[in-house]
């Protein structure tokens, strides 16, 4: 049942590929209209109902552009929608969670230092995270409070930070970020299948029966739109986060997180502002250098105040991997071999924190990490880096033969 580990390895890889095919193709799409929704320009020769146009040039031809911010006068025959890019992110990324961390729970979705539970009760606890989020979010945009942009940002805001804070009371640091961005995204793609595409179709169909649409609609759409435009850059950075452990791996990563959240205000806010030819704030820049630098000062600050350091989750030991008789010489491979980067306080020049907070001082951490050993360094060579410590083809051949020996001896 090896031949297992290499499929589940492909379908997480093919699946993660479709992802960000989706997702580049979604925030490309998003970036693009807000630009141009924010570049509109009013001329007195508009059609009626026009709210403004934009003339641009790619590849080789011009581009007239207008818009109508409830409608035109009469239907278009060719009406392009914009929304599958939206679904099959969502849909890319919540496989992902389910293949990686609900597949996976006991090494990457629960931290039993942090919160013992099992692996049902962490995937019902993070399915609910989503739907609550999303109810939650959405009956305050349709709240009094919703009237108030600003406002309800700011409520919004801190509904998120609580969720960072919630999130790594419950998961291991690196389960944390990446349920924040599905969180995040999850709200962002229910605004546009629950929201905005829906109130587009009303908008059309009122045009269809010859009735004027209401302006309602087109407002709160828009105003959802202005949310997804804010949060589209966080999404992005917990998406890659689970590569970089300095990040998720240490006691403020919930305060990390918040952060992250005012980063990707302050960018989105000098692309708005440049598009709608309003100036160049540079201040914006200034502000999201000093968050990033008091990121990366939070993300070693626990030795400072606390002169210890912190250590990863040991995942539950898996007995068959430690009693296989090729264990005790698989142990000194791993410990020749990769010890001096997995450690709690690594020796490798240039690393101050094991790599994904991956740890190899005890039988336990080395089983918990079998199937990721196997795959790694045995049927691949992509560890150790670049084969820096030079770990010769019969000790791969032997992490190969220990884990198949084991998931073999397991099934017996």
């Amino acid at each position: 049942m090896y031949e297992y580990a290499i499929a589940w390895e492909w379908l997480a890889f093919a699946t993660r590929w479709f992802h960000v095919i989706t997702a580049i193709a979604w925030i490309g799409s998003s970036f693009y209209f807000i630009a141009l929704d924010l570049g509109l320009m009013k001329h007195p020769h508009l059609p009626p109902g026009a709210y403004g146009e934009e003339w641009q040039v790619h590849g080789g031809g011009f581009y007239h552009i207008q818009k109508y911010l409830v409608a035109p006068a009469q239907m278009p025959e060719h009406l392009t929608w914009f929304k599958y890019e939206s679904y099959f992110t969502w849909i890319s990324g919540f496989l992902m969670l389910c293949i990686v961390y609900y597949g996976g729970a006991d090494l990457f979705l629960i931290d039993r230092h942090v919160l013992d539970i099992s692996a049902p009760v962490a995937i019902l606890i993070s399915l609910a995270s989503l739907a609550i989020g999303w109810i939650v979010y959405d009956l305050l945009c349709k709240s009094p409070l919703g009237k108030n942009t600003w406002g309800l940002m700011a409520v919004l805001y801190g509904v998120i930070v609580f969720m960072a804070w919630g999130y790594t009371q419950l998961f291991t640091g690196r389960a944390a970020f990446l349920h924040l961005g599905a969180f995040t995204a999850t709200i962002m793609s229910a605004n546009v299948f629950m929201i905005i595409i829906p109130n587009q179709k009303i908008v059309v169909a009122d045009l269809i029966a010859g009735r004027t649409p209401d302006p309602k609609y087109g407002a709160v759409a828009k105003q959802r739109s202005l949310h997804n435009n804010y949060l589209t850059l966080p999404v992005i950075f917990f998406m890659l986060s689970n590569h970089y452990p300095l990040a998720f791996g240490t006691a403020f990563n919930w305060v990390i997180a918040a952060l992250v959240f005012l980063m990707g205000v302050t960018i989105r806010h000098w692309f708005n502002t440049t598009h709608a030819r309003k100036g160049r704030p540079t201040w914006t820049w200034i502000a999201t250098v000093i968050l990033f630098i008091l990121i990366m000062w939070l993300s070693t600050v626990p030795k400072v105040l606390t002169g210890g350091s912190e250590t990863a989750a040991v995942a539950p030991a898996f007995q068959q991997f430690t009693g296989d008789p090729h264990f005790p010489a698989v142990k000194e491979v791993i410990g020749t071999r990769c010890s001096m980067c997995h450690a709690a306080e690594p020796v490798y020049e240039g690393l101050s924190r094991p790599p994904n907070g991956v740890i190899f001082e005890n039988d336990a951490e080395i089983a918990a990490h079998a199937r990721e050993i196997y795959i790694q360094a045995g049927r691949s060579h992509a560890m150790p880096p670049g084969n820096v410590t030079e770990i010769t083809s019969d000790e791969r051949k032997l992490l190969v033969a220990w884990f198949e020996s084991a998931v073999e001896g397991k099934q017996q």
